[in-house]
C-alpha cells in the first residue's frame, strides 16, 4: 500500500527528500499506479476468495491471503517503484506531497489530483477482476461490518507504522529495500494489528465491491478511511520527531 524510487541518484544534507521519480512523465505514472493498485486488491482479494475455497479454517485463510499480499506487494513495488514511486494508496500520495511541498521537483498537486482518482479506480477495477476469475458476482456490495472501535485502533496503528517505515527509509536513503521492508510490514501488519492492515483507503475501498473474505461493508467506509488518515499524519509526525535531526542541527548553527 507505498512508494519506491530506485532510480533517484543519492540525496545530500541540502537536498529535499523526494520518492517520485520527476523525469517519467504523468501519464506513464498514472498508468502505473492504476495497474498496480489494481493488480494489488486482485491478489487480496483473489487469495481471500481462494483461501476460503480451500480451508475453512480461518487462521489458515488468513495465513493464506497475507502471504499472497507479500508477495505479490513485494513485486509490484520492485517493478512499478521506478516509474511511480508504487504509492497505490492515497495516504501515501497526500504524505509525499506534504513533506515535498516546497521542493519544485516533488510531488505537486497536478499529480495528487491524478494519482488519487487512479488509484481509487485501479482498487474498484481489481476486486471486480478478482470476483469475475473465481465466477462469483461481479459487484456485489460486502457485508462484511468492521466499524468495531477497536479496528479502528487497529487502522490508525497500521497506517502509522506504514507511513514511518516509508518516510523513515527515505529520510536514511534506504528506499532500495522498501520492496521488501513494506511488503514484510505489511504481513506482519495482518497479523499483529485487529483490523488486518487495511491502511489504504483505495484498496478500502475497493474492496468494500466484493463480498468474499476480503470485503468491508461500505456502512464501515467513513470510520476506516478516517483513522487511515489520522495514522498517515501521526506517521509524519513521527518521521519528523524521530528522522529530522539533520535538519535541526542545521537550523542550529
Amino acid at each position: 500500500m507505498s512508494a519506491i524510487d530506485e532510480a533517484r541518484p543519492e540525496t545530500t544534507e541540502a537536498e529535499p527528500l523526494a520518492i517520485e521519480p520527476p523525469a517519467v512523465p504523468l501519464l506513464n505514472r498514472v498508468a502505473a499506479e492504476l495497474v498496480g493498485t489494481a493488480a494489488l486488491v486482485a491478489v487480496v482479494v483473489g487469495s481471500g476468495i481462494q483461501a476460503t475455497e480451500l480451508s475453512k479454517d480461518v487462521g489458515v485463510q488468513l495465513l493464506a491471503n497475507s502471504l499472497a499480499t507479500v508477495f505479490g506487494l513485494g513485486v509490484l513495488i520492485l517493478l512499478l517503484g521506478p516509474i511511480s514511486g508504487a504509492h497505490f494508496n492515497p495516504v501515501v500520495t497526500l504524505a509525499e506531497w506534504w513533506t515535498g511541498r516546497k521542493d519544485p521537483k516533488g510531488l505537486g498537486a497536478r499529480e495528487v489530483a491524478a494519482y488519487i482518482p487512479a488509484q481509487i479506480a485501479g482498487a474498484i477495477g481489481g476486486a471486480i477482476l478478482a470476483d469475475a476469475m473465481f465466477g462469483q458476482a461481479l459487484v456485489k456490495w460486502s457485508t462484511h461490518d468492521r466499524s468495531a472501535g477497536h479496528l479502528l485502533i487497529g487502522e490508525v496503528v497500521a497506517t502509522t507504522g506504514l507511513v514511518l517505515l516509508i518516510f523513515g527509509l527515505a529520510k536514511t536513503d534506504h528506499l532500495r529495500f522498501a520492496p521488501v521492508a513494506v511488503a514484510s510490514y505489511i504481513g506482519a501488519a495482518y497479523w499483529f494489528t485487529s483490523s488486518t492492515s487495511f491502511a489504504n483507503p483505495a484498496v478500502t475501498i475497493g474492496r468494500a465491491f466484493t463480498d468474499t473474505f476480503a470485503g468491508i461493508a461500505p456502512s464501515s467506509l467513513p470510520g476506516f478511511i478516517g483513522m487511515q488518515l489520522i495514522g498517515g499524519v501521526v506517521g509524519l509526525l513521527l518521521v519528523a520527531l524521530i528522522f529530522d535531526q539533520r535538519r535541526r542541527a542545521a537550523a542550529a548553527k
